[in-house]
């Protein structure tokens, strides 16, 4: 005997506007009385503060309690019988009432100390001598239309430079240039292009980091903590000189959401230029925080704007 939730849409993306829409599924090798079966619909955004990211007072506070967004149940049947075999149960159920304004979907989000979710639960009442059935599956929330971007992303892109100047310690003679853009679509690629011109010591790796920064509002106090999403190599080896090597990232699903400023909590992103040397000491630290500058690291670090677009 099990029961599964299958929404409309494989890939589970849905729009606030939309209404949410599936087949709830029941196997059972005999006939089944039930009591009702309901569907729930319930987002928020958890918010939790590590005690590394925090002071000894802030940390005692550990998980704090989420923000609601939205919490919905309908009966998709009233009491009755299941039979046996396999049985298909359709449900519809809108995200957002139309009377009602005063919720904001926020777009799911997995991060580090900020999670932004919407889970879809089916539970099957069975009485106090049977145990009910149920099932659970998290539903992708991306941003109405209309609340979509309008204009076009701006073609301008933040010019870089990597030298002895930009850096907090000392390197031999070298010079490194390039564009990226710092508004960037997130059903689009980072992109940019970026130019060794000259570098006395030879080069290991060139690398793009991309990093979120979530910011929890804690009493009186804001608790801020970057962590690393992914990176990106952009190319091996002592690179030719004067040669554009082009930047084209692609933003990674779930870990990514637009660029958030919410009263209580932010999601905020950046992206970091980080050239390595070839050099004895890396092979003596190899597990070095990606955030620390290093010896035999170069880094530039720019802020990146994500935007949900038609």
């Amino acid at each position: 005997m099990s029961v599964e939730l299958k929404l409309s849409r494989s890939n589970r993306i849905y729009r606030p506007s939309e209404a949410l829409e599936g087949k709830i599924v029941v196997k059972t090798q005999s006939s089944i009385s039930h009591y009702g079966i309901r569907l729930t619909v319930k987002g928020s955004v958890n918010l939790q503060v590590r005690g590394g990211s925090a002071g000894v007072v802030e940390s005692f506070y550990g998980v704090i309690k989420p923000i609601p967004i939205v919490n919905r149940t309908i009966e998709v049947k009233s009491s009755g019988k299941i039979g046996s075999g396999t049985s298909e149960i359709p449900f519809s159920v809108n995200l957002r009432q139309r009377d009602e304004n005063l919720e904001r979907f926020y777009e799911t989000f997995h991060g580090a100390n900020i999670s932004i979710q919407y889970l879809a639960t089916v539970d099957i009442s069975r009485g106090y001598l049977h145990k009910s059935l149920s099932a659970t599956m998290e539903l992708i929330v991306e941003s109405d239309k209309a609340d979509l971007l309008q204009r076009p992303l701006s073609p301008e892109m933040a010019i870089f430079y990597i030298t002895q100047d930009t850096q907090r310690h000392p390197l031999l003679p070298e010079l490194k240039s390039g564009k990226i853009c710092t508004q960037c679509s997130l059903s689009g690629p980072i992109s940019g292009e970026l130019t060794v011109e000259t570098s006395a010591v030879p080069i290991h790796s060139i690398d793009l980091q991309l990093f979120r920064v979530e910011s929890i509002l804690l009493g009186e106090k804001i608790v801020t903590e970057t962590s690393l999403v992914q990176t990106t190599q952009i190319a091996d080896g002592d690179v030719c000189r004067n040669m554009t090597l082009p930047i084209y990232v692609i933003v990674p699903r779930l870990l990514t959401c637009p660029t958030t400023l919410a009263g209580p909590f932010s999601v905020e992103f950046k992206v970091a230029i980080v050239i390595s040397f070839q050099s004895e000491l890396s092979k003596l630290h190899k597990k070095s925080d990606p955030k620390t500058p290093r010896l035999w690291l170069a880094m530039e670090t720019l802020p990146l704007e994500l935007i949900r677009t038609k």
